[in-house]
């Protein structure tokens, strides 16, 4: 079978290279939601991210995508645009609880009668507990540039660790994407011994 991922995201990359799945990387273009209802949000994402690459692809592909969003105060965070956008989002972290939810969407490569390929979705849901940030660690973070392009302007891995107190759930979750959630809906993928 052959399996695309419809992301350029290195952590999802990395995750699914974890798996011993072979894959290839198709960059998805559509144009994300940033506002609603963040569960709804990400499903939404993830399912035009499949949408935008299945078509190209032949029959018996399964197409992989994924969507990645922190929700605080039931508002979705969204990636920030300038580090002053990044300052506002960590500090509104500090010393709180959040919610990272990951959705996955998969497309292909079963169809229908009508011969259209099926979408198999999810959203995870992890709880992730900030430190109260210093103004040390806060500089060192921006400084680091690690925040750019991320949901709620962090990364867990990396200087990111050093701002996170708790995880419950799944981190993979919250790094990119839900892997029990991924080989639950997609379990021709669970590695064979």
């Amino acid at each position: 079978m052959r399996v695309v991922l419809a992301s350029q995201s290195p952590q999802r990359r990395a995750l699914l290279e974890g798996l011993g799945v072979e894959f290839e990387v198709a960059e998805p273009r559509v144009t994300e939601l940033t506002e609603g209802d963040p569960r709804e949000m990400v499903l939404e994402n993830a399912r035009w991210k499949a949408a935008s690459i299945a078509p190209m692809e032949p029959p018996g592909t399964l197409v992989i995508a994924g969507d990645t969003e922190v929700a605080l105060d039931g508002a979705a965070l969204g990636q920030p645009v300038d580090p002053d956008e990044a300052r506002e989002h960590l500090e509104r972290l500090s010393g709180r609880e959040h919610e990272v939810l990951g959705a996955v969407a998969l497309m292909g490569p079963e169809s229908g009668e009508d011969g259209l390929a099926r979408a198999r979705q999810g959203v995870l849901a992890s709880t992730v507990r900030f430190h109260e940030l210093s103004q040390a660690l806060l500089e060192a973070y921006l400084a680091s540039g690690e925040w750019e392009g991320r949901a709620g302007s962090y990364a867990i891995q990396g200087l990111g660790s050093a701002l996170v107190a708790e995880v419950r759930g799944d981190v993979s979750n919250v790094i990119g994407l839900p892997v029990g959630l991924l080989l639950e809906l997609a379990p021709e993928l669970v590695p064979r011994s």
